[in-house]
């Protein structure tokens, strides 16, 4: 029926036999997703920002957003994955999630209140405190599908390499926890395995990519882990910059009403 696969909040979760946990969510630009949510009169059957009525395409465009923000505070590694090489839009919404990520912590800083029910106010008790720490960012890895012999080609791998550099130059993808630039850009496999390859032989159908990847602030357990996404997702949907930006795309006119 040409639909999307993933289905209930928009993420289904798989635990590998090495406890791995992979996190699989709903096609971000799905025009099933959009024509699911959306009533006869172009409105959401979906409240995204606190209980406010929003279109249909402003609301899909917010799901996105939220649910690119949520993984990129509870992952560890980010396969952005999209069906060519050159995908502006998922460029674009990877900008924006790390401009409306900031305020939401990892799983591991969420203190649970009976730990600090001694030191807080009865009015506090029941609330989660935040260490202040250096905001934590997933790694990004960009994962092209669907690609022509042409684009394998050692030349076009170095010009999109580049193009991806240039345009995530400047976000928090390429930046150490000491804020610097990071020396080794984990964004495109494909250009490292290249290097070492006869651009006269048969191209492989399989790239290993080794990479060092973010940790949390401190070790969290899997179910501490898993009780705080409930918690961050909350966060993510209750945040003021989210709503803010929201208000802004309603009033540029990109999205009726």
């Amino acid at each position: 029926m040409a639909r999307h696969c993933s289905m209930g909040m928009g993420i289904e979760t798989r635990i590998s036999s090495e406890r791995i946990i992979l996190l699989d969510t709903q096609p971000v630009f799905s025009p099933s997703v959009l024509s699911e949510i959306m009533r006869p009169d172009g409105s959401s059957t979906i409240s995204v920002l606190s209980g406010e009525s929003l279109s249909a395409e402003l609301a899909h465009e917010l799901m996105s957003i939220q649910l690119g923000v949520l993984l990129a505070s509870i992952c560890n590694i980010l396969l952005v994955v999209s069906d060519g090489v050159h995908d502006n839009n998922m460029w674009r919404l990877m900008l924006t999630v790390d401009l409306l990520k900031h305020g939401i912590p990892d799983p591991s800083s969420l203190i649970p209140a009976d730990s600090l029910s001694s030191n807080l106010g009865p009015e506090k008790e029941n609330k989660d405190k935040v260490h202040e720490s250096e905001e934590y960012m997933v790694a990004p890895v960009f994962v092209h599908t669907k690609l022509h012999d042409q684009d394998l080609t050692p030349h076009n791998i170095v010009r999109q390499r580049k193009a991806i550099l240039q345009y995530f130059g400047m976000s928090s993808f390429m930046r150490d926890k000491s804020g610097n630039m990071t020396k080794d850009q984990p964004f495109s496999s494909v250009a490292s395995v290249a290097q070492s390859i006869d651009p006269d032989s048969a191209w492989p159908n399989l790239f290993v990519l080794f990479m060092k990847c973010p940790l949390f602030a401190r070790t969290v357990s899997e179910r501490d882990w898993l009780k705080n996404d409930a918690k961050i997702w909350e966060l993510v949907k209750s945040s003021p910059i989210i709503a803010e930006y929201s208000k802004t795309l309603q009033s540029s006119g990109m999205f009726r009403r």
